[in-house]
């Protein structure tokens, strides 16, 4: 499996709307971090689809490598 790019490694805090539906970037390569702008073509990654829950500051990760993806676990402290 192909490592993702890491786009930074700190969250980035995003505010989401409930019931709205979001496309995560997984590869890195998006200059919308954190979400997908179509980057991941023609490699082995593809965008998360989330929706969210209740509308709220969220902070997902940029690093990519969270174990709870879409949002920031963490991990980045270790990289």
């Amino acid at each position: 499996m192909t490592t993702p790019t890491i786009a930074q490694k700190a969250p980035v805090p995003v505010e989401l709307e409930a019931g709205k539906t979001y496309y995560y970037c997984t590869c890195g390569l998006s200059d919308r971090q954190p979400f997908c702008n179509g980057s991941h073509k023609g490699t082995e990654f593809a965008p998360q689809a989330f929706t969210a829950d209740q509308s709220k500051t969220a902070y997902l990760c940029a690093c990519k490598h969270s174990k709870s993806q879409p949002f920031c676990d963490g991990s980045h402290k270790s990289l």
